[in-house]
């Protein structure tokens, strides 16, 4: 495979989407479907001969200078590389599986064509990021994904709930993106160049504080994407678009792409130490805040949007510790699993007849066993049940934070907690959604066949993906660690049998998280309550201490402004002004009433006065 084929694989999803966008209402359905899917599977497919070109430093094709002006040179150019290359496989290999679903799950939206172009050009502007060789191009695919899942959250606008779910989106990921717009923007002026590889080499060269300063800059914009403290209460309400659209967000593009970004810079952010500890930190305390949350939901996907957040906080915490290996190793693992668990909580939402509330569901096992298998090979995996994929990647993770020693053993602890709600809110979500007896009657007895073939080989790569890099201690190579050569950042060591010590208290975790589970919810014992679980259910009022702390005092100042300012002061003067000409006019129409005798007395008292004016011109 030649070089320029590279620019094909982020170049076939976009050529579909716009086909779809300006002509799909007028093909038929099935073809507009299959063009949006064979747009992304031919992506997979080239991305796997072009394998080879990631060897060595990668392969670059330029395909034409997007900017240049003055010392700025921005050249359209993508790299294929080792850190890129896995990242580009697992993006397209999923997406291509989640459009398969979105087929059957979309089967009877009228709206296809928008959907299907929407979620080509999600992928597309994923793909840009991932392969993007410089700061301004990453730019244009980080607003590329903003936008796409803008518009396919609140792609049901017509309700205005979801329509105000995609603008707070959009909003909050805004708040991220100017930090992120204001390090492109001093990169450039401190190094003169936005290409990714020359700032990592010239790195050295910043001063501490500029580079911690950077670092912490670089953090704001990857918490906006990655729903990350204090910027992730948008993912909650995103759940609002379609299934399809919940699985891609937290699989495949959007939330990953903050962790990419950190281990993509990470030669730069490795230079500030506080810059690390800061990453560490809002990785596990989001891993741990998550966490609590989503104990306490009743709907099933807030459920799985909460563990996609803490799930990241985990890649955080690797990319904090150090362990860029160990971000992007649990970073594809969670993509197979999350995606696995949202396509999952689709087919039992669709057989619920679209009820979400895991309080009315139950004896899901009986009803739909073709989707309990691979949904519990799932759940498995997120709770890190042992010799899954999930618990290797996880594992893995928090004894690189227990061997990095100091305070990075004090985040290990937190993780270690975040890991025991783990366990615990997976198997309620199980055992409230498919043990027991029914809670209400199914509204669909069948599935479309591809939401439910689709499932399993994600289940297959959910359970044995951690072949992909199981640690020597397993007696692997830990492959994938090996394969990214210097893009895996710094190996921490614990020792045998501390690695050993470790792994036993993690199973021993999850065995108390599932036998709490079990005993709490197995069987089905009512609806909780209490004041604590309502704290939980709303984020820790998160959005409630936001409103208070930004959009009140906005909101106080705006109507100031209107009222005080605007409606008072100018309006004011202006009708103050207004009024006082008018009434000056009226008091001069009152001297035009229409009759000769009052014109000749006005004429003659007017002659007076100029004659009086001119004889006291002349005496003087």
């Amino acid at each position: 495979m030649s070089a320029s084929t590279l620019a094909l694989i982020p170049l076939l999803p976009l050529a579909c989407a716009v086909v779809n966008a300006l002509v799909g209402m007028r093909l038929p359905r099935r073809f507009a479907q299959t063009l949006a899917v064979a747009g992304v599977a031919a992506a997979a497919i080239l991305t796997l001969f072009a394998w080879p070109l990631a060897s060595g430093q990668g392969t670059r094709v330029t395909l034409y200078t997007w900017i240049a002006s003055g010392s700025l040179s921005v050249p359209v150019t993508f790299l294929f590389d080792r850190l890129s290359a896995p990242m580009t496989l697992m993006v397209t290999s999923v997406s291509t599986i989640i459009h398969l679903y979105a087929v059957g799950y979309m089967e009877e939206d009228e709206d296809y064509a928008r959907f299907f172009a929407l979620l080509n050009f999600f992928v597309f502007a994923m793909l840009t990021i991932v392969l993007a060789d410089n700061l301004i191009l990453l730019f244009l695919g980080w607003e590329g994904v903003g936008f796409a899942s803008y518009a396919l959250i609140g792609f049901w606008y017509r309700e205005e709930k979801n329509a105000d779910a995609g603008r707070k989106a959009f909003l909050i990921t805004r708040i991220g993106d100017v930090f992120f717009g204001i390090a492109i923007l001093w990169l450039f002026r401190l190094l003169h160049t936005t290409s990714i590889e020359v700032i990592n080499a010239r790195a050295g060269t910043l001063a501490p504080a500029t580079l911690t300063l950077l670092a912490l800059l670089l953090l704001a914009g990857a918490c906006g994407k990655s729903a990350q403290l204090p910027l992730m209460t948008w993912l909650p309400d995103a759940m609002a678009g379609p299934t399809p659209v919940s699985a891609l967000i937290h699989a495949a593009t959007m939330v990953t792409a903050g962790v990419y970004l950190l281990c993509r810079l990470f030669p730069l952010v490795s230079l500030s130490a506080t810059g690390m500890a800061a990453i560490a930190t809002v990785g596990a305390l989001s891993a741990l805040y998550a966490a609590t949350c989503a104990i306490a939901q009743d709907d099933i996907k807030r459920v799985l949007a909460y563990s996609t957040m803490s799930q990241v906080g985990y890649m955080f915490l690797a990319v904090g510790v150090g362990s860029v290996a160990g971000a992007m190793f649990h970073l594809f693992i969670h993509a197979f699993f999350k995606s696995l668990l949202f396509m999952g909580a689709g087919c039992i939402i669709h057989l619920c007849g679209g009820d979400q509330n895991i309080f009315r569901m139950g004896g899901l096992v009986r009803k739909a066993p073709a989707v309990f298998w691979p949904f519990l090979v799932a759940a498995l995996c997120l709770a890190g049940a042992p010799l899954t994929g999930g618990f290797f990647s996880k594992d893995g993770i928090l004894t690189s934070a227990f061997a990095a020693g100091g305070y990075d053993r004090l985040l290990w602890g937190v993780g270690l907690l975040a890991a025991f709600l783990t366990a615990f809110y997976t198997f309620r979500l199980v055992f409230l959604v498919f043990a027991g007896s029914p809670r209400q009657p199914l509204h669909e007895e069948r599935l479309p066949k591809l939401m439910v073939w689709t499932l399993y080989p994600l289940a297959a790569l959910a359970l044995f993906g951690g072949l992909l890099d199981l640690p020597s201690l397993w007696g692997g190579g830990s492959a994938l660690s090996s394969y990214l050569g210097p893009f895996a950042g710094i190996s921490h060591e614990a020792g045998a049998t501390t690695e050993w010590l470790l792994a036993a208290a993690a199973i021993v975790l999850f065995i108390a998280g599932w036998l709490l589970a079990a005993w709490r919810y197995s069987p089905y014992r009512g609806i909780e309550g209490g004041t604590l679980r309502t704290f939980l259910l709303h984020g820790w009022e998160a959005d409630s201490l936001f409103a208070a702390l930004l959009v009140a005092p906005f909101s106080c100042l705006a109507h100031f402004l209107w009222k005080g300012i605007d409606v008072t002061v100018i309006d004011g003067v202006l009708h103050g002004a207004a009024g006082a000409c008018q009434s000056a006019g009226e008091q001069l129409r009152r001297a035009t009433t229409g009759k000769v005798s009052h014109y000749v007395v006005a004429c003659s008292l007017g002659l007076l006065l100029i004659l009086a004016w001119f004889l006291l011109g002349v005496t003087m």
